[in-house]
């Protein structure tokens, strides 16, 4: 018997076929595009994240040829965060606003007039940031009126792809718990806060657990998809905590970093973590009545990419002709570089930030610019930039929380990055385990989510069978001193830059009309 997981991440969509038995057989990608209407704005179409589901999926069952009765559960994670306006047949009335986008300024300071902020948290698991669902739906209905009023339900991204699927609106408890609106201990939608943001209650979806059974495929569906009628679709969960199931982590002995688009660090609790400055947030845990303590930068991996797509485009060219992957050709010059840049600072801000600053008006900045720097030591510093921020971070839940992790995984695209795990285990100075599968640790905690709703596993069977440890990256112990005062400079950094940084984002967003 197999399961078909989908990964709707923010580059793309990823379909991945697992038998019961653990075995990952196959995995496809599929990638859409992301618009950038206005600073501080990202949204992409729906209807591309559809289209990429049926490329991945028939690619998957023609690159496997496995028998198609035998998949019995679809299971989907999602980037969180996102808002897809639908009418009643579903169709997408707009682009998603997406996670990335921080358009809801003026929504979250009108929100502020009426709730504090600590009242919010402590509702929400989340302080108050335009990140949010809510916000962003209180956006679309200060602004686009039209719209807000033929809108029958903002879905989140995964469940606009379980709707195709199924024809039932919904939603899961992780992914409302990351919505700014929803009483994640009460496990339902905020009156209170829905009322302060002036929005309308039924247009939300109703949230479920994330291991229910939405119902089985449409058979127009099942057929378009080359699937039987009789798969079953479970609900499924946000990608944070879809990413924490396959991680392994079942309690707070454990602790695991994501290193994608954006990048996280998180672990699991019988009680929300509240921050005393709220710099991290709590989303529900898909797999019982637990609480994922986390925080999240905007720009992890994507900081990365940034450089190397603005940067390296002779890299990439050379990449091409060598039939190798440019962050491998990346990794050769790091190299040549020493550990801390020669003092030079990244500061991965590049899509404003939320742990643990919340400012969408921060900026990416090097700092520490000389005549001796060179390529090489600008790409090590985006990954010094990143893993510092994640150290912050990671403080804040030892020093405040007074969480004592065991052990810290690594997981996502970037765990792939030798050079950038063992800059990691420097910054951290610790040793940090990588799964057997990390680039598909999001994909195998949806695969488990799947195959427990649909009664083929218990929870302990399937993370005994899914969850396997690879190898531990050992931190460089010399290396220790420059790391510790680099790091400091780093946090003083954003604090002398706040000022500059409010400055610079009014210029911007004159500039381009914002």
């Amino acid at each position: 018997m197999y399961v078909i997981s989908y990964d709707l991440g923010t580059t793309g969509n990823k379909a991945t076929l697992f038998s019961t038995d653990g075995k990952l057989l196959a995995s496809t990608f599929c990638p859409y595009k992301t618009l950038y209407p206005a600073p501080n704005q990202a949204e992409q179409d729906p209807n591309e994240w559809w289209e990429s589901i049926k490329t991945t999926t028939l690619k998957l069952l023609n690159r496997t040829r496995v028998d198609s009765n035998s998949i019995k559960v679809i299971s989907i994670s999602g980037q969180m965060m996102g808002v897809v306006p639908v009418d009643r047949k579903g169709f997408p009335l707009r682009n998603a606003i997406i996670w990335a986008d921080q358009r809801s300024v003026f929504q979250v300071k009108k929100l502020l007039e009426k709730m504090s902020n600590e009242k919010i948290y402590k509702l929400t698991g989340s302080r108050i940031t335009p990140t949010y669902f809510g916000p962003k739906v209180a956006w679309i209905k200060d602004n686009e009126p039209e719209i807000y009023r033929r809108t029958y339900k903002f879905l989140f991204p995964k469940d606009f792809i379980v709707y195709k699927l199924t024809g039932i609106f919904g939603t899961d408890y992780t992914d409302a718990s990351m919505s700014n609106v929803f009483d994640i201990k009460k496990l339902t939608w905020s009156d209170e806060i829905v009322d302060a943001l002036g929005i309308d209650l039924d247009k939300l979806p109703d949230p479920r657990p994330s291991t229910e059974i939405v119902g089985k495929l449409l058979p127009n569906i099942a057929q378009e998809l080359g699937l039987s009628t009789q798969v079953m679709v479970v609900r499924g969960a946000g990608d944070g905590p879809s990413a924490t199931v396959g991680a392994g982590i079942v309690d707070s002995n454990e602790a695991y970093i994501y290193l994608g688009s954006s990048s996280w660090i998180s672990t699991c609790s019988n009680e929300p973590f509240y921050d005393p400055y709220a710099r991290t947030f709590n989303f529900l845990y898909p797999l019982s009545k637990a609480f994922c303590p986390t925080g999240t930068m905007q720009a992890g991996g994507a900081s990365y990419e940034w450089f190397k797509n603005v940067f390296c485009r002779y890299e990439s060219e050379i990449a091409d002709i060598l039939g190798s992957d440019t962050y491998a050709i990346l990794d050769f010059l790091i190299d040549q570089t020493f550990p801390g840049s020669k003092g030079l600072i990244f500061l991965p801000y590049i899509l404003g930030e939320r742990s643990p600053y919340w400012n969408p008006n921060a900026r990416g900045a090097f700092i520490g610019i000389s005549i001796l720097h060179s390529k090489a030591d600008f790409i090590r510093a985006v990954l010094e930039g990143v893993a510092m921020n994640l150290r912050i971070i990671l403080d804040i839940f030892e020093n405040e929380g007074k969480f004592k992790f065991e052990k810290i995984k690594l997981i996502g695209g970037g765990a792939q990055g030798k050079k950038w795990r063992q800059i990691i285990a420097n910054v951290f100075q610790r040793p940090i385990v990588l799964t057997q599968h990390p680039l598909e640790a999001t994909s195998i905690g949806a695969a488990i989510i799947g195959v427990i709703g649909a009664g083929l596993l218990s929870k302990e069977e399937a993370n005994a069978i899914f969850v396997r440890d690879l190898i531990t990256v050992e931190p460089q112990g010399e290396f220790f001193t420059t790391y510790e005062k680099l790091y400091e400079v780093f946090k003083k950094t954003y604090q002398v830059l706040v000022e500059v940084f409010e400055e610079l984002s009014k210029i911007q967003n004159n500039i381009n009309g914002g």
